[in-house]
């Protein structure tokens, strides 16, 4: 099978996991003082129990090595990221680093994706599509040389991340929403997302 069956079979494969939505916070671009300390505090908590930072990303696709998937990070998702590091540490995030959280203009979305070649990812692209409105990232960033899967030597055998930020003055943070990732050489990889579903 070439390169291009092959992707779109992990397409299908794709499009027939549901997307799971792990624990996480709603997306909000200007968050309340109420929240902002609840996410704290979650981080916090996290930490006592010794549940790992990662808790926190809301994640989307499939849950083993063989299916693409992801995770994204909202702003007080990122708070109690941050909260749960520096107190695994005995420390407290610092107003300035609270700060630079609360204002970044942009939501982090990272992915894995598969294909046969290690380069496969290189000049890959993501977008967001909600209700017809196609949704340009600011930034994109990809593995130049992808890893090897699980599956090698046999189909798919790398996989690589893609990674993209989205100005949320962009986007609708409680819109019906489709993450798709364009590998170079062709196909697509897409996750169905409802963000209004993010808590």
């Amino acid at each position: 099978m070439n390169s291009l069956g092959v992707m779109a079979s992990v397409v299908v494969a794709v499009a027939s996991v549901p997307c799971i939505i792990l624990p996480s916070v709603a997306i909000d671009s200007q968050p309340t003082q109420e929240q902002i300390r609840a996410a704290l505090d979650r981080g916090k908590e996290a930490a006592q129990q010794h549940s790992p930072p990662d808790t926190f990303y809301v994640r989307f696709g499939g849950t083993d090595d063989l299916h693409a998937g992801g995770f994204l990070i909202t702003k007080l998702g990122s708070l109690s990221v941050m909260a749960t590091h520096t107190a695994l540490r005995g420390f407290e995030p610092s107003p300035t680093d609270i700060t630079q959280a609360i204002e970044a203009p942009t939501m982090l979305v990272s992915t894995v994706i598969f294909g046969n070649v290690p380069s496969f990812a290189v000049g890959s692209y993501m977008v967001f599509d909600q209700n017809g409105k196609t949704i340009k990232p600011v930034s994109v960033r990809f593995d130049g040389r992808a890893n090897r899967s699980a599956a090698w030597p046999d189909h798919p055998r790398f996989k690589a991340k893609v990674v993209a930020s989205f100005n949320y003055a962009d986007f609708d943070p409680t819109a019906k929403t489709t993450i798709t990732v364009f590998p170079a050489n062709g196909g697509e990889v897409s996750f169905p997302l409802d963000f209004a579903q993010i808590k």
